[in-house]
């Protein structure tokens, strides 16, 4: 194991160094009950995790699965794994038995953890045997399951020493699947030997600007890779990770006026629902702690941004990835400022714009976006033809996350949409996002999603869906001035041709709403896009 000086932190770079430095500092606390765990409590149970998996007759390379919310025993497992040199596969805690089953399945875990308090977990137990026949060891935790051993109580039984054969394990990221199944996103293991600093901490420091010793909010759930990585890099630089179990905006300006972070990790839906608090309620709360506010996941509508940054100051980080770590685009937000709307130019590898037979595309032209990046090296696991579709088709080994955007004359990428949002109407290319970021804002809106419809002239028809911020207004009057509204923003072929309304529309753990799943429900029986 690396040998590591307490007396350099930015050498220190793991959990275990940390836990030497400042034992009692908390590593983790979670807001919603107080609770909290030491960074030398933590190391003990990453330890006694490892062993566990140890007894189990797990090794390098094998893989676990979690069907785990955002937690302490979340963090302990993928501390743990973190050690063994395992794939830890966390499922998103709100799919119900069969979708979680298949991923535990594809994923060939061989040791599963289910969270007794997520929506379906008890679902799962129940029928674990004849769902996932092949995993070998089923545990449930954060409270009893039906035929389950407790997982605190094996970790529990184990010493608290590092296993003799700690190596670097990673976490496999399933895509979100808003095509076909989810697939995950499998990287090779890291060859680096385990005990210093991740390669993945100068990123962190270099170019997003974290710091040992940050204290970091995340509020977003770790089956995302962003959150998976801000709350283990949080841990790796000695800071205590702020930890959400579900967003709520005004509980997110008190827990920050209350534990001063220095940072945090958001999404932009998470900064709509905060600038649409009334004035009086954001006036209470002091935020002036925070120096950074990492945001990924969508591009974040010009006006929420530009609220934002006058409400916080100029501390916003735009990132623009995924899990697949093909390339990375950010942007701060004095750049932003003068480039609004943008997510910033290439960071890690080469921006390419190219049509759908790769051909690169000229200034501000919309396309596929790509990037040039010899050392991305993923695979889509047991799926071999989205993996090559991943791929440029000219084979110049660019890849691509599945994005609308175009580049200006400075580099600068704007993003359009996700290409299998895009609706395609009498032959013209149209990007929901567009009018989705125009009628966020509408004071009459607390929410609202915008895709394609089947149109028997046109092929498609753009739809809008909205959660009305008084549910006695939704009718044809609301509907017709949020349309005239639209089209005074955007030509009228973007803006929805109708409206329709919901009290409340459904949303997954990060807040966003379900977009597959709503455009789905008007395409029954037909082809989507087609």
């Amino acid at each position: 194991m690396t040998e590591i000086d307490l007396n350099d932190p930015m050498a220190v770079g793991s959990l275990t160094g940390w836990s030497k430095i400042h034992p009692d500092k908390p590593a983790v606390i979670t807001v919603w009950d107080d609770n909290w765990i030491s960074f030398a409590q933590l190391e003990d149970q990453a330890n006694r995790t490892a062993q566990l998996f140890r007894k189990l007759g797990l090794s390098r390379g094998d893989t676990v699965s979690t069907l785990v919310g955002n937690s302490i025993e979340f963090l302990e497992i993928n501390c743990g794994s973190q050690r063994s040199g395992l794939y830890l596969v966390p499922i998103a805690s709100r799919l119900n038995a069969d979708e979680a089953a298949y991923i535990i399945n594809d994923s060939q875990s061989r040791v599963a953890v289910i969270d007794a308090g997520t929506k379906h977990g008890a679902e799962l137990a129940e029928n674990i045997a004849s769902l996932c026949p092949k995993v070998e060891h089923v545990y449930a935790v954060r409270g009893d399951l039906p035929g389950l051993e407790r997982w605190e109580q094996a970790v529990a039984a184990m010493p608290a020493q590092m296993i003799e054969d700690p190596s670097v394990g990673v976490p496999m990221i399933y895509s979100s699947g808003t095509t076909g199944q989810p697939k995950g996103v499998k990287h090779p293991l890291p060859d680096e030997p385990f005990g210093g600093p991740s390669r993945h901490l100068p990123l962190m420091t270099s170019w997003y600007h974290m710091r040992t010793r940050m204290d970091f909010i995340v509020s977003a759930p770790m089956y995302h890779s962003g959150a998976n990585s801000f709350a283990m890099s949080t841990l790796a630089l000695g800071g205590t990770v702020i930890l959400f179990e579900k967003f709520d905006p005004e509980k997110m300006l008190q827990v920050i006026e209350r534990y001063k972070p220095h940072g945090g990790q958001f999404v932009p839906t998470m900064f709509t629902r905060m600038v649409k608090l009334p004035q009086e309620v954001r006036d209470m709360y002091d935020v002036s702690s925070l120096e950074l506010a990492l945001h990924s996941a969508a591009p974040c509508p010009v006006e929420v941004k530009r609220a934002m940054i006058e409400w916080w100051g100029p501390i916003f980080e735009d990132l623009y990835g995924g899990a697949e770590n093909i390339g990375l685009c950010q942007i701060g937000s004095k750049e932003w400022l003068k480039k609004p709307g943008s997510v910033g130019r290439a960071t890690h590898g080469v921006l390419h714009i190219c049509d759908e037979a790769g051909n690169e595309l000229p200034i501000g032209e919309n396309g596929l976006v790509y990037f040039e990046h010899p050392e991305a090296q993923f695979e889509y696991l047991g799926d071999d033809e989205k993996t090559k579709g991943s791929y440029d088709p000219k084979g110049r080994g660019w890849r691509t996350y599945g994005d609308i955007g175009h580049v200006d004359e400075d580099g600068y990428l704007f993003l359009t949409d996700r290409r299998s949002f895009m609706i395609v109407a009498g032959g013209v290319n149209i990007y929901p996002q567009e009018a989705e970021n125009v009628l966020t804002m509408h004071p009459r809106i607390a929410d609202v999603v915008v895709f394609g419809v089947p149109d028997p002239d046109m092929g498609e028809q753009v739809k809008a869906v909205v959660q009305p911020a008084d549910w006695n207004a939704a009718g044809p009057e609301l509907e017709a001035e949020l349309i005239e509204y639209c089209k005074s923003k955007l030509a009228t072929l973007k803006c929805p041709k109708t409206i329709d309304f919901q009290r409340e529309l459904a949303r997954d753990d990060n807040g966003k709403i379900s977009k597959k799943a709503l455009r789905d429900s008007y395409w029954q029986g037909r082809t989507v896009g087609g």
